[in-house]
């Protein structure tokens, strides 16, 4: 019997013998497993290492995520992709490639994808094709589905690592000079209102946790996410807010912006939303402009000007206000600009760190203080270069507050 059709049979033995309890324990599974190889001849030819293999593949298909799983279980692994039951891409390293392995039919794809949602009180179909979710080991999920995917379920895993990583590791990875890096702690600890912008994969989030490291401890911080996958650092006094999609029992939609609103109840000395996208920017912005000071943010853009373009979009998609009103609520309430690139050899590092100075006539006036500088390419396809200075501080008046030269 081919090794395809004999995991499908000891499947569906397992399964029979599961159906006679209301639940089955993960160590009952697995018994269940070892039971159904013992009695399956067929699982004699095979040596010690194959029925392994075997018996992990039957759990990670009947408790886990299938043949998912061992790539959700990877370290090295950043990205998986499915584009149908039949199409799985992963990123390893920075990177992408096809593997050989699929889902066996459409319906176990479609059970993998129950089982996320479900872990995280979420509900994807025909009805509501669109949803964000994440994994028990905080792995983010996307997932759409038909009649929106017209060649099968697509399903996006960004994983993230066991350890939040540090602003030590991206300095000795040539991500930020250490220069740059020990400005920025003096910014965070000085309440400065940090956004940081980039492209997909530049990055932004793991920056954003990486900052966090240098928040006061005593301090007491909203974490305010579509789905949630920040991991901050040594912060006991934190709040941690997630949004949430309407449902056919009744459950009404609860936005980014009603968090937003409910967030300015909680005394919060900071507040950090995981990334703006539409009209929740404005809520944001009047968090920044009513005294929390030391709040940050994320959003996607080409560069630091372009974010502040995206800002003032974004605001007046919910709002019908003047654009000089919007461009000088941005240029109160934020103070710096970090962009984060992914450049060609597939390194992520930051590209600017830019002071917003204030507002001007009918402009944002900005001060550049870091510019990544590329310099060349080594034997290797590698970019060296590193970010120089352009400029100092002119607005030092949080720093002279909190101590800080």
């Amino acid at each position: 019997m081919e090794y395809t059709e004999l995991k499908k049979e000891l499947r569906r033995e397992v399964q029979k013998k599961m159906e006679l309890v209301r639940e089955f324990s993960d160590k009952e599974v697995e018994e269940a497993i070892d039971e159904a190889l013992l009695a399956h001849k067929d699982t004699m030819l095979y040596t010690v290492e194959a029925r392994r293999k075997l018996k992990r593949e039957l759990f990670d298909s009947l408790r886990r995520l299938d043949v998912l799983q061992i790539f959700v279980d990877n370290k090295t692994v950043t990205e998986i992709m499915i584009n149908g039951k039949d199409h799985i891409f992963i990123e390893q390293e920075g990177r992408l490639r096809e593997l050989e392995v699929g889902f066996e039919s459409a319906e176990k794809l479609q059970d993998v994808i129950q089982q996320i949602v479900a872990g995280c009180n979420r509900v994807v179909n025909e009805a509501s094709p669109i949803v964000d979710a994440r994994l028990p080991d905080g792995s983010r999920v996307n997932i759409v589905m038909s009649p929106i995917a017209l060649n099968g379920p697509a399903v996006t895993i960004r994983r993230f690592p066991d350890k939040p990583i540090t602003m030590e590791y991206l300095v000795q990875n040539n991500s930020i000079c250490r220069e740059a890096a020990d400005f920025l702690e003096k910014l965070v600890r000085a309440k400065y209102n940090i956004f940081i912008s980039g492209g997909t994969g530049s990055g932004k989030t793991t920056f954003l946790n990486a900052l966090s490291k240098f928040i006061p401890s005593d301090e007491r911080v909203v974490t305010i996410e579509d789905s949630a996958e920040l991991q901050l650092q040594e912060l006991p006094n934190l709040v941690r807010l997630e949004t949430r999609n309407s449902n056919v029992e009744g459950c009404r939609e609860i936005t980014i912006r009603e968090l937003i609103r409910s967030s300015l109840r909680m005394r919060p000395d900071r507040i950090i939303v995981g990334e703006v996208r539409g009209p929740e920017a404005f809520d944001m912005l009047q968090c920044l402009n009513t005294g929390h000071d030391g709040s940050m943010s994320t959003g996607h853009a080409n560069s630091g000007m372009d974010m502040l373009a995206r800002l003032e979009n974004m605001v007046l998609m919910g709002l019908e206000i003047p654009l000089p009103a919007v461009k000088q609520q941005i240029a109160s309430g934020l103070d710096i600009l970090v962009h984060l690139g992914r450049l060609r050899d597939r390194t992520r590092r930051v590209l600017e760190i830019t002071e917003v100075v204030g507002w001007e006539g009918d402009k944002i006036r900005l001060n550049p203080l870091y510019v990544f500088e590329e310099e060349e390419e080594d034997d290797n396809a590698k970019i060296t270069g590193r970010l120089k200075k352009k400029g100092g501080l002119l607005c030092g008046i949080k720093l002279k507050a909190a101590g800080l030269s």
